[in-house]
């Protein structure tokens, strides 16, 4: 006779462990679905767009001014990198067919990390296939179990996810806050063999930066590297787009590892690591990320390359983006709206407090031709839900205009 078994811990007895819908992420889409459903709200999220998506956009047949995209200098479009991207293609195809460090090296790789290295002012850089990828194979292959990973509270999720791959020992300070940060150094420092620091040089939630020079004088102080992704800085910050390094008056190489996306300001995909050649050396032959990965497609490679040269020629592009992202939030605030404490440089967060306000009015924005993503809980704090405006250099005085018009009146149906 057999005997019944108890069901796994966590599921029914009438529910297997092997069904998906079970697992906390799943029931987490499922609420998010729920919502929507209670409240005739539709789906903020994968909106297919018909086209370019830069300050304008066409989805479902409608065209709409676009908040939504990380297109920040227009540069996604521009028939120039299009033209560099196609003679990429014919000379070696769409994809390296390989990782780089067997077969899948092409001129236009070298080509790009020169070009990254000279704007980030270093000796060296290395570009891999993917942004996300690259600090969780960096992160999680400098530091290991007797090491230390001090980092801002709100780091982006691909630094969370390397911190915890590497086993080091994490700790996290309030935003912003050097003075915490050294407390902990203070404290912990001594207990382990490394220490990594890990900023953002432009928070893409809050559209805040950190005081550069003083996270450098601190890692000095406790034999710790400094690592700043820039992601949402490059093209942004700084009179010519280098970043907060520029925009500070900061020597990037007192930063020990510099961080980067393809996808935002330079239109293409992947990520980068910028720093010495030695860092840039042991990464290329050992990084699990970049070794065991299909090289960066040497299309993407080549537009990446084109869009920085464009950026060096058309500073004008960064000029725009910063003065249309102040006057946004200028006028965001002027007519009582929370912009938390958004430098005004390109990304503008409107805070509206719980996550179904943010919803609908998101959803009153599009129904007025506007498009632009809520980030609710659990990605921000109840009671922190916002509208994430990013700008582009492309806006319009009048886009800027209608769209703080369409916000007060959505605003004012939503309460």
């Amino acid at each position: 006779m057999n005997t019944p078994t108890a069901a796994p811990s966590g599921t029914s007895s009438s529910t297997s462990a092997r069904d998906f819908s079970t697992l906390p992420a799943s029931r987490e889409v499922a609420a998010v679905r729920n919502l929507s459903r209670q409240t005739g709200i539709s789906s903020p999220y994968f909106h297919s767009h018909e086209g370019i998506a830069g300050a304008h956009t066409r989805i479902a047949g409608r065209e709409m001014i676009n908040f939504s995209s990380y297109n920040y200098l227009g540069l996604n479009g521009d028939p120039r990198i299009h033209a560099a991207a196609a003679a990429a293609i014919a000379r070696y195809g769409v994809s390296a067919s390989a990782s780089r460090y067997v077969s899948g090296e092409r001129p236009v790789h070298a080509a790009l990390e020169a070009a990254l290295a000279r704007h980030h002012g270093v000796e060296d850089a290395v570009a891999m296939v993917s942004g996300h990828a690259t600090n969780v194979t960096t992160i999680g292959h400098l530091v290991g179990p007797a090491d230390l990973i001090l980092h801002d509270a709100l780091i982006h999720n691909s630094a969370a996810e390397g911190m915890r791959l590497s086993g080091a020992r994490r700790m996290a300070f309030p935003h912003n806050d050097v003075a915490a940060a050294g407390a902990v150094l203070a404290a912990e420092r001594g207990r382990h063999n490394r220490a990594l620091i890990l900023i953002e040089g432009h928070y893409s939630m809050d559209g805040t930066v950190p005081e550069l020079a003083a996270f450098v004088a601190l890692a000095r102080k406790h034999d710790a590297w400094l690592m700043v992704d820039e992601a949402h800085s490059l093209g942004v910050l700084g009179a010519t787009g280098r970043g907060i390094a520029e925009a500070q008056g900061v020597d990037p190489r007192e930063v020990d590892i510099w961080m980067g996306t393809l996808s935002k300001s330079l239109a293409s995909t992947g990520g980068y690591i910028a720093g010495s050649h030695a860092l840039v050396d042991m990464l290329r032959h050992t990084a699990p990320g970049f070794v065991y990965s299909v090289g960066l497609p040497p299309p993407l490679a080549a537009a990446a390359e084109a869009a920085l040269g464009l950026i060096a020629a058309e500073p004008w592009r960064v000029t725009k983006l910063q003065a249309n992202a102040r006057r946004f939030r200028d006028q965001a605030r002027a007519a009582g709206f929370d912009a938390g404490q958004s430098t005004g440089f390109g990304i503008v967060p409107i805070v509206l407090g719980d996550s179904y306000t943010a919803m609908r009015v998101a959803d009153r924005l599009v129904a007025a031709g506007i498009n632009v993503q809520p980030i609710c809980f659990p990605v921000v704090p109840e009671g922190q839900a916002r509208l994430r405006f990013f700008l582009s250099s492309e806006h319009s005085e009048a886009d800027l205009d209608r769209t703080i018009e369409v916000l007060r009146a959505a605003a004012r149906e939503a309460a």
